[in-house]
């Protein structure tokens, strides 16, 4: 989001050179710049202990393909415990390990998406009102069923742990 007006003050914003920064919006009247704000998600791709993935089924994202689970990170809230939560909030799992994979922007939503591995000892799925389906796949054949785009983190992240697990 990118600010026009003062969110306090509600005056019109200027643009103005903050050390290497050019042009963030300032408030003259509070003396306060205003950075773009953007959302921040962790994205998380599970793994069992046979190498399967876990790939949802979540009509409101696509019809078309697969995705992992994700959710916004909250206020107050590292990363990691998102992560942690959104697996055991959407499919009722808890996670024996968790790794940083990295970061990436999403254009198509303006959003920084943090993605993880993970592993659960658990098959067994729980899955919330939010996904339609839920399945074990194996690696080869989930990375055919997600975005195919350059942008897809989904992508990124499974091709990830096909690589680090080639025998």
């Amino acid at each position: 989001m990118k600010f026009t007006y003062c969110p306090d003050c509600g005056s019109l914003l200027v643009p103005r050179d903050l050390g290497d920064d050019r042009g963030v919006p300032w408030c003259e009247k509070c003396s306060v710049p205003w950075f773009p704000l953007f959302p921040a998600v962790a994205i998380v791709l599970v793994a069992n202990p046979r190498g399967e993935l876990l790939l949802l089924r979540q009509n409101y994202i696509s019809t078309e393909f697969r995705n992992l689970v994700s959710g916004f990170i909250l206020p107050g809230e590292r990363a990691e415990e998102c992560a942690r939560r959104e697996v055991r909030e959407e499919v009722g799992l808890e996670l024996s390990e968790l790794r940083l994979d990295g970061t990436w922007w999403f254009a198509k939503k303006e959003m920084l998406m943090v993605g993880f591995t993970a592993r659960a000892e658990s098959t067994e799925l729980k899955l919330s009102s939010e996904v339609d389906g839920a399945d074990w796949v194996e690696p080869a054949k989930a990375a055919t069923m997600v975005h195919q785009s350059e942008e897809s983190v989904s992508r990124r992240l499974v091709r990830k742990w096909i690589a680090d697990h080639a025998v």
